[in-house]
């Protein structure tokens, strides 16, 4: 993307986005001290140059095929992630087993597992391994398989193959969207195949995933919403994805972050 042509200010914002993942349009009008629809306006210009993608109260660097940094991903809605997984963790007794996956939400639930007693965890994601193994009282298994760079992801079929052999309490899944139909899906493929084989191990399915999750795009199908058991966001507004959990059974759980 070449800002070369851009204001002052549309420059700082876009460099605000990359940083950050995503701007809201009441931060950066109190930021520049100017009028929302000043912002607004920016925005839609940043938009129409396809430097960002609208989203309801403010905008995000667009996902396209290839997913954003992996640090810009951690800081958005940061605050909702955190209140989503204290939600998760008050679902997941002491001396559970569970999966967790990869992602900066789940993540979030791992960091609220830790005044847990006797879990055994089992993940693909380095970052929640190295973060859960410091505590005695918790168990951690972590799968082989090829190692992402860009996230500490491990992936691939030995992966698949290592998750294969457990049946766990729980599972701790993200995804990287979730579309109106309710289709799960993610960016990478091999991630996709250890999401899948997740699910089919573990009695309970719990999705966490903010509300922004609903605004991007992803091209590859994990599954849909009626596998999971609980579904825990910030906010869910579509009328037509609060019917398809009523339908499904799904518990939906939103922290009103």
């Amino acid at each position: 993307m070449n800002n070369t042509f851009l204001t002052p200010r549309l420059s700082e914002i876009l460099d605000l986005a990359k940083e950050q993942g995503r701007v809201l349009v009441d931060d950066l009008a109190a930021h520049f001290d100017v009028t929302p629809q000043t912002i607004r306006r920016d925005l839609n210009e940043l938009c129409e140059k396809r430097f960002l993608t609208r989203i309801h109260g403010g905008a995000l660097i667009p996902s396209g095929i290839e997913n954003m940094e992996y640090e810009a991903r951690r800081k958005i809605a940061a605050d909702e992630k955190r209140a989503i997984g204290q939600a998760a963790a008050r679902l997941i007794p002491d001396k559970a087993s569970l999966f967790v996956n990869i992602g900066t939400t789940t993540e979030a639930v791992s960091d609220a597992l830790l005044d847990h007693e006797g879990l055994l965890v089992i993940t693909n994601n380095i970052n929640v391994a190295n973060r859960m193994r410091v505590y005695p009282t918790l168990e951690v298994i972590i799968a082989g398989g090829v190692v992402r760079g860009s996230d500490g992801g491990v992936v691939g079929e030995a992966a698949v193959d290592f998750i294969r052999q457990f049946k766990v309490d729980y599972a701790v899944i993200g995804v990287s969207s979730i579309d109106q139909d309710g289709a799960l899906c993610d960016f990478d493929f091999r991630e996709v195949k250890v999401a899948q084989a997740i699910i089919a191990n573990a009695r309970h399915v719990i999705l966490v995933s903010d509300s922004t999750k609903f605004e991007r795009s992803a091209p590859v199908r994990i599954g849909h919403l009626s596998q999971v058991h609980t579904f825990i966001t910030d906010r869910c507004a579509a009328p037509s994805m609060r019917a398809l959990c009523k339908e499904a059974g799904v518990q939906l759980i939103e922290t009103g972050v």
